[in-house]
């Protein structure tokens, strides 16, 4: 009787080729459809070909990356998959749409300890949908089996983008002035913030998933995926003078409008001019969190910011109801004083 050790082989060790080998597979349908006619070359290759071509004069290149945060947890709990993509994608593209760029290409890392070929289509079929509601192709990722690395049924993600704006047209806060209006533009919830803190509110609260909300359940209203701005907001970029913009993500109203109004200025916010989801009403109540934590932790039903002129926030409210997108005059530019410059009343 031999003493040897057995062979081993990487499916062994924890790392199977054949599951990964099924999911590029599955997912080469729904990839395909984000692609545009300047992608080059399609899933497969060791780097992603995109050609930009004579549609810019001054090209601006313009990048993001960003994840999904502790959502992600929530995903797995509630074992919702399909949405958390759209999340990925939209965290990035809104965040490159600020400087006035057109989201061009995609890609995405996934990394678990172990695949599940199902939830990894579902993750990634997420994804592909993002981009197609986004106008960008998704020209590559990186799918990692790390046995060990994570506990089993997690996993993790994180999104590139890329986008190109005329050097003209670049939207960099340079135009703002005192006086001009800020329109908020209604999220679809948390999107993708805050969730830490909502998952220990959740917690404390006994995990009422099936809680009715008004008409949508808890689990609903907190895995409702990212708005994606991105079409909208370049076709009212065709019609409009745009002064500034800014995604509300981390930081909340409080901490992200600012960063896009130059230094000599401030920002007065008013919180009765639109009407938070049900949600972040449930948030506060139940995890006693006080307002001014609420304004820098969570978007507050606002997930996307404009500064235009003020005589043209009326052109750009009706502008926005034609492009199906709900949003309401929420404050104004101001010279800025000493101490704070933002004040949200």
């Amino acid at each position: 009787m031999s003493n040897e050790p057995e062979a081993l082989t990487y499916r062994a060790a924890g790392v199977d080729i054949d599951a990964g080998n099924a999911v590029v597979d599955r997912i080469k349908p729904l990839v395909a459809r984000t692609f545009r006619k300047e992608v080059m070359a399609g899933l497969g290759g060791f780097g992603a070909l995109f050609e930009l071509g004579a549609r810019y004069r001054e090209p601006v290149l313009v990048s993001g990356t960003d994840g999904v945060g502790t959502k992600l947890k929530l995903a797995q709990i509630l074992d919702r998959h399909d949405s958390i993509g759209i999340d990925l994608v939209g965290m990035c593209v809104n965040d490159v749409l600020v400087q006035g760029a057109e989201p061009l290409f995609f890609l995405d890392y996934f990394a678990t300890g172990k695949l599940d070929v199902e939830t990894t289509v579902s993750v990634v079929g997420g994804i592909a949908k993002g981009c197609e509601l986004a106008g960008c192709a998704l020209i590559g990722g990186e799918t990692a089996e790390m046995p060990s690395m994570y506990p089993p049924g997690e996993y993790d993600l994180a999104g590139f983008c890329v986008g190109a704006v005329e050097k003209r047209a670049l939207i960099d806060g340079t135009r703002i002035q005192s006086g001009d209006a800020i329109i908020g533009i209604a999220s679809s919830g948390a999107h993708s913030n805050g969730y830490s803190l909502i998952r220990r509110i959740v917690e404390r609260a006994g995990n009422p998933f099936d809680l009715d909300l008004g008409g949508i359940c808890l689990a609903d209203a907190l895995m409702a995926p990212t708005t994606i701005y991105v079409k909208p907001i370049l076709k009212l970029m065709q019609q409009l003078s745009i002064n500034g913009m800014a995604h509300i993500t981390g930081g909340g109203l409080r901490e992200n409008i600012i960063r896009v109004v130059p230094d000599s200025l401030g920002i007065e916010l008013d919180s009765t001019a639109w009407k938070a989801p049900a949600v972040f009403d449930w948030l506060q109540r139940e995890g006693r969190v006080e307002q001014q934590e609420m304004w820098r932790t969570f978007n507050c039903g606002i997930g996307y910011i404009l500064i235009v002129a003020h005589d043209q926030a009326g052109a750009t409210l009706d502008a926005l109801e034609t492009l199906n997108l709900q949003a309401w005059t929420i404050g104004e530019v101001v010279a800025a004083g000493s101490g704070d410059r933002v004040h949200i009343r």
